[in-house]
């Protein structure tokens, strides 16, 4: 991979070896779960035959627990000739599939092994015993068939199993991947836990992306958000592979809507964002939740839980549904750029993730689950403004690549060494940007900043315990310009969220001297934005948590400002876009080809079918991969619709 250019940074975008996965989850029509039991292979060699014709090459299968190991020592012949017979097939019609061992929780029903007996999965010593027996048998029953892709050790194993300590988690994780190797497989493996970790949502169920980095080969994000705001939805599943890269490869594991939940047409269009998007957040594989809707409406689970009815790709009976076809067409785009040869384009700007959001002791849950929000108000709003930001985790700056535009959104919590290398790195030409925030949680309310006067450049007059007003429109009123903003344009924040939060950060005027300048004042008079000059670069303070006020607004991606101050801090800290459009509702972002080819990603957010204005550096043009369309000068895209473009050189 080639270096980064002095003032971007290199995304993570880590793919697995040989392989780019599109696939499915897969049950078959005949049984679902059951379906080992009365094994139908001409549905299921249909069921993959549909799938293959649509550019799928790969299935998650499940081994129902209950089924394969009806006793302790005990693998039954029976069900493992039928999933052998499954393997063949799926040989025969050119689909891999990735095994999960332990299914005992399916489609909203735990079903336990009879032999349990009310024993803990993660730390009883039998129990392991009897995990561990159930994955190396069945790795050295079926390793060597050429139709295994991976293997998962579970199917999110928390709403099964329970929550536990991380120590307990880990030394289960130990045992149950260490035995798949024991059976005699080095193909990937990881744990089917869904990534539903601290590390994603500060919330703690006992597992730890960190924790399993010498035991995976890639982490699963599964994806299935609920929202108030059309942006975040569908690009959920991409803040979810973009904050679980801690160095193996990323696939989106699971995601998917039901037909009780969204119409077909809307169905199509979270498919084709979430994939689009994910791929822009470094993900390298995707295997939708599921292959097949089901008429099994007297089976459980789908008796109690009928809604489960509805996942599938196809209907019952194999015809396609749109998200199949959303599927193909994704297809079609990876291999036209040649996905396995493409990483993510560096970048000029970073969003910083508060190491608040997992580690570090006694801080209010409220305050650390609001972290999640927030960067995903900031992230929608730096791809907005075209700027295709990395999230970087504040443990994991490197102080050796200083990215020209570091975004901190309101911010509560960043430890003082973090502030020192901010420091350092504005002094060496980094533009950073900080928004105040007072916290959620009412626990010494306001920034919990090593040195508020030294940060900002001018002197704070906050009372202990009390809250500075807050309008219900706050108006920022530049009195400067400020990179593509002009002196005297006001920008709208409304506010949002709770009462604890309704604060901002009241400041004296600062000191002529003092190399800090008011850019922007609210309605009322007061600093909304300073800037102070720091060696070769500057430190901008937001006195409003602007970004926590979109993350709590329904909607605010239709007429959020964020995305205009950020464009703004990219002018001024010479870190704006090489390809950008003119229009709030498209996004640009991009991968670069191994070799040297520049793929650019147009991305309309919004209902509304968008023509929007192109820029491209001098010299350049912008041609659509599948039909070489010239995309130049302007670009029209249906209702959240997605073109893929080349950036070349004019002739």
């Amino acid at each position: 991979m080639s270096t980064p250019d002095p003032g971007t940074i290199a995304r993570p975008s880590p793919r697995l070896a040989g392989a780019t996965w599109l696939g499915a989850n897969y049950w078959s029509a005949a049984g679902g779960p059951f379906m080992w039991r009365d094994y139908d292979d001409a549905v299921v060699r249909r069921e993959l035959r549909v799938l293959r014709e649509h550019g799928l090459e790969l299935t998650r299968s499940f081994l129902f627990w209950p089924d394969f190991q009806p006793a302790p020592d005990v693998v039954d012949d029976a069900f493992c000739g039928r999933y052998q017979r499954f393997l063949d097939t799926c040989a025969d019609e050119g689909v891999r599939t990735i095994p999960t061992f332990l299914v005992g929780h399916m489609s909203g029903e735990d079903w336990d092994v009879a032999w349990r007996h009310g024993r803990d999965l993660y730390t009883d010593g039998f129990m392991l015993g009897q995990q561990a027996f159930f994955i190396a048998e069945t790795v050295r029953r079926f390793g060597s068939s050429p139709a295994i892709a991976g293997w998962l050790i579970s199917n999110e194993f928390t709403n099964y199993a329970g929550t536990a300590e991380p120590d307990d988690v880990r030394a289960w994780a130990i045992v149950c991947t260490q035995a798949v190797r024991a059976g005699g497989s080095s193909l990937p493996v990881s744990l089917g836990d869904g990534a539903w970790t601290k590390e994603l949502y500060g919330t703690d169920n006992g597992f730890r992306l960190r924790r399993q980095l010498d035991l995976v080969d890639f982490a699963g994000p599964h994806s299935y958000p609920m929202g108030n705001d059309q942006a975040r939805v569908h690009w959920a599943a991409a803040l979810a592979c973009e904050l679980s890269h801690f160095g193996p490869p990323v696939v989106l594991e699971e995601f998917g809507v039901p037909n009780a939940l969204s119409s077909e047409a809307n169905a199509a269009h979270f498919y084709r964002q979430a994939l689009h998007s994910s791929l822009l957040a470094g993900a390298t594989g995707w295997i939708a939740w599921n292959n097949t809707d089901f008429d099994l409406t007297a089976q459980d689970p789908y008796r109690h839980h009928p809604f489960e009815l509805g996942f599938g790709l196809t209907l019952p009976d194999g015809t396609p549904k749109a998200p199949l076809r959303e599927l193909a067409a994704f297809r079609s785009v990876l291999d036209a750029v040649d996905v396995a040869g493409c990483r993510r384009t560096d970048t000029a700007t970073a969003i910083v993730l508060p190491s608040y959001l997992d580690l570090h002791p006694r801080i209010p849950d409220a305050d650390r689950r609001c972290i999640t929000p927030i960067t995903e108000h900031a992230y929608l709003a730096a791809k907005v403004a075209d700027l295709a930001p990395a999230v970087v985790r504040e443990e994991s700056l490197d102080p050796g690549e200083r990215p020209r535009l570091v975004l901190v959104p309101s911010n509560k919590l960043l430890t003082a060494p973090a502030f020192d290398l901010l420091e350092d790195w504005a002094r060496a030409g980094s533009h950073v940007y900080l928004s105040w925030f007072a916290g959620v949680s009412g626990a010494h309310r306001g920034s919990w900043w090593p040195d508020v006067d030294g940060v900002t450049g001018a002197r704070h007059t906050l009372r202990y315990g009390l809250r500075e007003e807050v309008d219900d429109v706050v108006e920022w009123r530049f009195e400067a310009g400020l990179g593509d903003l002009a002196a005297g344009t006001t920008l709208a924040f409304p506010f949002a969220g709770t009462d604890q939060a309704r604060a901002m950060l009241p400041l004296a005027e600062p000191s002529p001297d003092a190399g800090t300048v008011v850019l922007a004042r609210d309605q009322r008079g007061r600093p909304a934005l300073l800037r102070r000059t720091v060696g070769d670069g500057a430190v901008y303070v937001g006195t409003y948590p602007v970004e926590y006020f979109g993350s709590a607004r329904p909607d605010a991606h239709r007429d959020d400002v964020v995305h205009r101050l950020y464009r703004a801090l990219a002018h001024a800290a010479g870190a704006a876009p090489a390809v950008t459009v003119d229009d709030a509702r498209v996004v640009v972002d991009g991968l670069t080809h191994e070799s040297g080819r520049r793929y650019v990603w147009l991305v309309n957010l919004s209902a509304d079918e968008v023509t929007a204005g192109c820029r491209v550096p001098a010299g350049h043009r912008l041609t659509s991969v599948l039909d070489r369309a010239d995309l130049t000068t302007k670009v029209t895209l249906p209702s959240f619709g997605v073109v893929v473009a080349e950036l070349v050189a004019s002739s």
